[in-house]
């Protein structure tokens, strides 16, 4: 059996709640198509962003990073933003767009799209903001 979650998406002061993914995993990405998100809950919940193309803020991998680095940004419940070292991609075909000035939310996690990027935070407000000419993690 299947577990359905409610996401809610903001439209403008409205808010809309529907089922997101099943196993509580939503994928969606920005109008266009440059940043491709996931948010997830549960034991390892967390937020990451990757993508296609970017001028790097952010150009000194880490010694431990044997994998891709730089183009993937996550958040996890506690703690701050950071550049995530991965071997995969959160990319989905299924993705749904969301759209500027739209926000998405799943338990503890939001992620708003704007013209200027696409922002995801944590509950105690962390996270990152991400465009293809900057990238910030706070």
């Amino acid at each position: 059996m299947r577990k359905l979650l409610a996401a809610t998406i903001l439209l403008g002061g409205a808010s809309l709640a529907g089922p997101a993914a099943a196993q509580d995993y939503l994928v969606f990405r920005s109008p266009t198509g440059n940043i491709h998100c996931a948010i997830w809950t549960g034991e390892w919940a967390g937020v990451r962003c990757d993508m296609m193309e970017l001028t790097p803020t952010y150009r000194k991998r880490p010694a431990d990073c044997d994998l891709e680095w730089g183009q993937s940004f996550a958040v996890d419940a506690q703690g701050g933003g950071y550049l995530a070292c991965v071997g995969d991609s959160v990319m989905d075909p299924n993705a749904f767009t969301l759209g500027y000035g739209k926000s998405v939310s799943l338990g503890a996690f939001t992620c708003s799209s704007a013209k200027t990027g696409m922002t995801c935070t944590n509950g105690q407000g962390h996270g990152f903001q991400i465009a293809k000419a900057k990238q910030k993690v706070f």
